[in-house]
This record gives structure tokens, C-alpha cells and sequence, in this order.
């Protein structure tokens, strides 16, 4: 049984095999035939234009792929390129600023050098700016050798402040632009003196010059640093530039006239700045002629030009008879 099913299976293989082969053969033969070509060769060319479209579709669409992925990366070079150009501004305004900064601390190095009165660097570290108070906070103080009364000053030797109030390790520093600030400057060129006063607004004038002296815009003022007899020296020292003429304004009928200056330092953008430590204004010793602190008779001190001093001699009341 199992070897007759065997025959039958042997058979059917056989004959599809030749059923093939007979196929081929006929298709052989028709392939050659000229009309089947020229039939193969006109379905071709009438199918033509739809392949010749198909394939212009699928490059396309290549295409459009292709683009799609260009764009995409150029997308994410230029997001790399534009996080890196910000690095590199940052790095370069970082440059700058320490440029900017490491010109200012060489300017006060080279004061500092050059300068007679022994001085301490300072930063300033926060700013109190109104129509009725300019005055700065330094980052020094009384462990520093900071003081009551000494002179503050900017690149250029030019005047900024006094100090007015310290602390263990700040100080308070009003400005000459402050309204409560007076110092007695000095034109370069005639050495005339006058009363410099801060204005609201920070600006300068020059208040009390005679009203003879010749003064010429773009002159400088400096500190006059008068010393007064009996031993008094002025609370600035002289020579410290303390701006520039930008206006006269004379009365026909007034003996003196009123200069408005421009500050020299730059009061509103103070960063870095020296103070003068051995510098001493004021009462220097003991007065040996000065005005008695004891008040008169009827109770208030001695009206005088000249302060009063606690050495000073004191009549002594005559004993009564």
C-alpha cells in the first residue's frame, strides 16, 4: 500500500516538472516571436510616462525626506552654534569687564605710589542717591583703620567724599555732591578761593570768588588746603582735583560771582577708592592763644572768629575784698 502511494506521489512530481518545462519552452518561443516583442515594446512605451512619473514621485519623496533630515540637523547646529556664541559673548563681556576693572585698580595703584599721604583701598558696596542725600557705603571700617573725618578720593586724585559714619568693618562716605558737603576750592590759574557747595542734582558751584577774577571755562579747582593760624589746618588736604569750570554767572551789582563746576571723580559710578589714613585736618596740638571754652556771664561762649580751646588761659575772678 505504502508503496503504491509512493508510485502515484513519483508520478505527480514528474508531471509537473514536464508541465513546467513545457510552459518555459512556449514562453521561449513566444518571447521570440517579433510580434511579442513589438507588443512588449508599445506596452512599455504606453506605460512609460506613468514610470517616468512614479519615479520622479519616489525621488521626491527621497528628496523631501532627505530635506526633512538636513533641516533637522542644521536645526540642531545652529541651536549648538547659537548656545556657543552666547558663551563666548558672555565670556567676552566678562573680559571686558574685568579689563574695565583692572584699569580702574591700576590707575589707584599708581596714585597710591606716587601719593604723599599713606592711603587704604576701598570698594564701595552700596549707594544712597536722592535729590537730598549722595553718599556711598565702602567696605571698610574701623578694624581697617577707618575714621571719622578722612578724605576719600578716585583715580586722578580727584576728590569723592569724606567719611562720616564707621563701623566694625564699613563706613559711610557722603559725597561732595551732597548739599550738606563744603569745601574751600582754588582756581589753577589765579589761585582765587571760594566755598565749593553740592547742589540737589549733583552738581557744584563755587560760591564767594571776587568778583575780579578772571575765570576761563575748562579751568580746574582744587582743593586750597588753608591753613589758619593757631595751629588749624583745613579737613582736606591741598592739591586734590576737585572739578572743572562749565559756567560763570556774574551780578553787575554783587562783588563776588558763582562758578558751576563739574566733579572730576565720577560720583554716580564710584567703584574702587582710596581713603587717606594719615592724614590729619583740624586742631593740631595744643593752642597756646586760643578763645576759653567757658562761657560768659550771661551764659554763651565767647563770640570769635577762632575755636575755642580747653587750654586756653581763663581769668581767674579777683577775690572779693
Amino acid at each position: 500500500m505504502s508503496a503504491l502511494l509512493a508510485s502515484k506521489a513519483v508520478r505527480r512530481k514528474g508531471a509537473a516538472y514536464l508541465a513546467l518545462l513545457v510552459i518555459s519552452l512556449l514562453l521561449l518561443a513566444v518571447s521570440a516571436n517579433p510580434l511579442v516583442r513589438d507588443l512588449q515594446h508599445g506596452v512599455a512605451f504606453a506605460f512609460r510616462p506613468i514610470q517616468v512619473a512614479v519615479d520622479d514621485i519616489a525621488r521626491d519623496v527621497r528628496s523631501i525626506g532627505t530635506t526633512i533630515a538636513e533641516i533637522d540637523q542644521l536645526r540642531q547646529d545652529n541651536a549648538q552654534l547659537r548656545a556657543e556664541n552666547e558663551r563666548l559673548e558672555a565670556l567676552s563681556r566678562a573680559a571686558q569687564e574685568l579689563r574695565r576693572e583692572n584699569e580702574l585698580l591700576t590707575g589707584l595703584l599708581q596714585l597710591r605710589n606716587g601719593f604723599q599721604y599713606t592711603t587704604r583701598a576701598v570698594s564701595v558696596i552700596a549707594r544712597e542717591s536722592s535729590e537730598a542725600r549722595r553718599a556711598i557705603v565702602i567696605d571698610r571700617g574701623a578694624v581697617d583703620g577707618i575714621v571719622v573725618g578722612q578724605i576719600v578720593i578716585t583715580s586722578g586724585g580727584a576728590l569723592a567724599g569724606r567719611v562720616v559714619e564707621v563701623g566694625s568693618n564699613f563706613a559711610h562716605v557722603v559725597l561732595m555732591s551732597d548739599s550738606t558737603s563744603t569745601v574751600i576750592g582754588q582756581l589753577l590759574s589765579s589761585a582765587a578761593v571760594g566755598k565749593v557747595i553740592g547742589q540737589l542734582g549733583g552738581a557744584l558751584v563755587m560760591q564767594d570768588v571776587a568778583a575780579g577774577t578772571t575765570v576761563t571755562l575748562g579751568e580746574e579747582v582744587f582743593t586750597a588746603g588753608i591753613e589758619l593760624g593757631v595751629g588749624i589746618r583745613s579737613p582736606y588736604p591741598k592739591g586734590l582735583l576737585i572739578g572743572r569750570v562749565v559756567d560763570v554767572k556774574l551780578d553787575p551789582n554783587e562783588v563776588v560771582q558763582t562758578i558751576f563746576l563739574e566733579p572730576a571723580a565720577p560720583l554716580d559710578r564710584l567703584e574702587f577708592l582710596l581713603v587717606i589714613t594719615d592724614y590729619e585736618g583740624g586742631i593740631l596740638g595744643p593752642i597756646e592763644t586760643g578763645v576759653p571754652c567757658t562761657p560768659t556771664d550771661g551764659g554763651t561762649l565767647p563770640d570769635s572768629d577762632q575755636p575755642c580751646a580747653s587750654d586756653a588761659p581763663v581769668a581767674s575772678p579777683s577775690p572779693s575784698p
